[in-house]
C-alpha cells in the first residue's frame, strides 16, 4: 500500500512551470529519496504536499484518501530553512511548537526529556537558539519535527550543517523511524546518504519526473557489464588472451591476489564466457557485477534530460 500518491500535480508560477505532470507512489513505510538538482521542483512538490501551497492541477492523496486539513497532524515536515525563533529558549520553544500538534504539555515534556536525554543535549534547555551552531539548531528542529509521531516524515536536507557523527546519528534515527512504521521522504543532493538509507526514489528535473522506482532495481537497470573481480593466478597470461572484447578499467596486483574490473565490450559474450576463460590461469576468489552508484546515474540522466531540452 501507498502513504503518499501525487497525480499529474501541475504547479505554475508567473511564468515559470515549477511542476509539470508530476506523479509519484510512496510506499508506506518505507524511505523515498526525492532527489533532483536546485531548482528541480522538489521544494515545490514538498510544499503541496504540506498544504503550503495548491496545485493548479492533478491530485493528492494520503493512504487512499484526498488530502485535506484533517492530514496535516499526520505530517511531521523538516524544511531546508529552518524556522526556530532566534532570541526563545530551547526548551520553552520545543515545548509551545510540539503542544500545536496536539500533545498535552505532560506528554510534550515526557517525550522531550528522552529526547534530550538520548542527543544528550540536556544542557541546551534554557540556552537561547542563537547560542546555538547552526547543527545544534537541527537537532532540535528534528526533535519537534517527529515529536508527535506522525505517520508521514518530510526532511528536506536534514544533514545540513551536521558532522560526520552526527549525521550518522540523524541517519540511524531515520531508519529506526522507520522500522517503526513510520514513512519517509527525504530529500537530499547527497547521494551517498540516498544509497545508503533510501528504498525508492523519484528523481525530478526541469519539472518533470525523470525515473522512479526501487533503489536497486534501478541500480541494477543501469549497470553496464562491468565486473569486479578478485583472481588468484597467472594474470600476465590471462590479459595476454583478453581481445578487444574486453577492456581492463582498474586492477590492483598484490603478492597473493590481482584485483580488477574488467567490461565486455562484445554484447554477444556471456558472464559465464568470461569465467571459462579466467579458471584456465588460476582462482576466481570472487566475481560480482559492478553497480553504478547514484551519484553517477543521477548525473547522467540530469545531464541526458538537459541536452535535450537545450
Amino acid at each position: 500500500m501507498n502513504a503518499l500518491v501525487t497525480e499529474n500535480v501541475e504547479k505554475k508560477f508567473a511564468n515559470h512551470l515549477a511542476l509539470d505532470n508530476v506523479s509519484i507512489s510512496v510506499p508506506k513505510g518505507s524511505v523515498f529519496g526525492l532527489l533532483g538538482p536546485n531548482g528541480a521542483g522538489k521544494t515545490t512538490l514538498i510544499r503541496i504536499i504540506n498544504q503550503i501551497t495548491a496545485p493548479d492541477k492533478g491530485k493528492v492523496f494520503i493512504n487512499g484518501e484526498k488530502i485535506s486539513s484533517k492530514h496535516i497532524k499526520n505530517i511531521g515536515y523538516l524544511p531546508e530553512e529552518r524556522g526556530l525563533y532566534k532570541k526563545m529558549k530551547v526548551g520553552e520553544q520545543a515545548l509551545y511548537l510540539s503542544q500545536l500538534k496536539g500533545l498535552s504539555k505532560q506528554e510534550t515534556l515526557k517525550r522531550l526529556k528522552y529526547w534530550f536525554e538520548k542527543f544528550e543535549i540536556q544542557s541546551w534547555w534554557d540556552k537561547k537558539v542563537e547560542e546555538l551552531s547552526k547543527g545544534m539548531q537541527q537537532k532540535v528542529q528534528f526533535i519537534i519535527t517527529i515529536l508527535h509521531k506522525p505517520e508521514l516524515l518530510i526532511f528536506d536536507e536534514p544533514f545540513s550543517g551536521f558532522d560526520p557523527i552526527n549525521t550518522q546519528i540523524l541517519k540511524e534515527e531515520i531508519l529506526n523511524l522507520r522500522n517503526q512504521g513510520a514513512t519517509i521522504i527525504f530529500s537530499t543532493h547527497n547521494m551517498a546518504s540516498v544509497e545508503e538509507i533510501c528504498d525508492h526514489i523519484a528523481l525530478i528535473n526541469k519539472s518533470k519526473k525523470i525515473i522512479e522506482g526501487p533503489i536497486n532495481e534501478i541500480r541494477n537497470n543501469y549497470a553496464s557489464d562491468i565486473y569486479e573481480i578478485c583472481f588468484d593466478g597467472y594474470f600476465n597470461k590471462l590479459e595476454s588472451t583478453l581481445t578487444s572484447d574486453y577492456k581492463i578499467l582498474d586492477i590492483n596486483e598484490t603478492m597473493q591476489k590481482t584485483k580488477m574490473k574488467i567490461e565486455v565490450l562484445n554484447k554477444n559474450i556471456k558472464p559465464n564466457d568470461l569465467i571459462t576463460k579466467m579458471i584456465e590461469f588460476g582462482n576466481i576468489n570472487s566475481f560480482n557485477k559492478h553497480l553504478p552508484s547514484m551519484n553517477d546515474i543521477f548525473i547522467k540522466l540530469v545531464g541526458e534530460t538537459n541536452s535535450q531540452t537545450e
